[in-house]
């Protein structure tokens, strides 16, 4: 895998860098600001690209901005958001597009899940972190099929944005299988949403309803 990473803090980005070096990926960049990241996509063609939030020149959502410019530009170029917090602006617009994911830079403290999940958005995946998928439900609070998920279905629901798919889930809530199945076929039900055997469709499918505003 190739990587492009822009991230301000040096230690971070350093530590990122060694961090993929170690298990045999190539980092073909990195830099702490967000304004050379579409001419170098242009030269390296990296599989994905590893973005802060926050970074220079403003400070304000130069990380996801950038992402939505790659994705239009490069669709094929996989995305990964890192922050230390949830920003909406830009996220509902890019929560429902293939080989996109936003997590909380705690979450690269778990090598083993953090470099699976950047490896998954490369390959066309997606990953998103749990509380931005809590964020995103509360924002559609208000939506009734939302509200009709039982605490259960919204958990699954959590873990089916992370891109796990029906055996991975039923590992990491010590169910079986087949209750999984049961969950997510009401989910699906409940929302108004086809079932597909794909796991990567179905968890664009669910994206793409959290990011619409809309209940059928």
């Amino acid at each position: 895998m190739r990587l492009l990473i822009a991230e301000d803090q040096l230690l971070l980005r350093e530590g990122l860098v060694r961090l993929f070096q170690d298990r045999g990926h190539e980092v073909v960049a990195a830099f702490g600001d967000a304004e050379r990241v579409l001419p170098t996509i242009e030269d390296e063609h990296p599989d994905l690209v590893l973005l802060d939030v926050k970074m220079p020149p403003t400070y304000t959502d130069e990380g996801t901005r950038t992402a939505l410019a790659i994705k239009r530009t490069s669709p094929e170029v996989g995305v990964l958001v890192l922050s230390g917090h949830i920003d909406r602006t830009h996220t509902a617009d890019l929560v429902g597009l293939g080989g996109f994911g936003y997590l909380l830079k705690d979450r690269v403290l778990n090598v083993r899940e953090f470099v699976a999940a950047a490896t998954r958005v490369a390959e066309g995946g997606s990953a998103l972190d749990p509380e931005v998928v809590g964020a995103l439900m509360t924002a559609r609070a208000d939506a009734d099929p939302l509200a009709s998920l039982s605490t259960r279905e919204r958990e699954v629901l959590g873990l089916m944005a992370e891109g796990l798919n029906n055996p991975a889930i039923a590992r990491r809530l010590t169910v079986s299988e087949r209750t999984v199945e049961g969950h997510v076929r009401h989910v699906m039900l409940k929302l108004d949403l086809a079932e597909s055997e794909d796991g990567h469709r179905r968890v664009l499918a669910v994206l793409a309803y959290l990011r619409s505003g809309s209940c059928a």
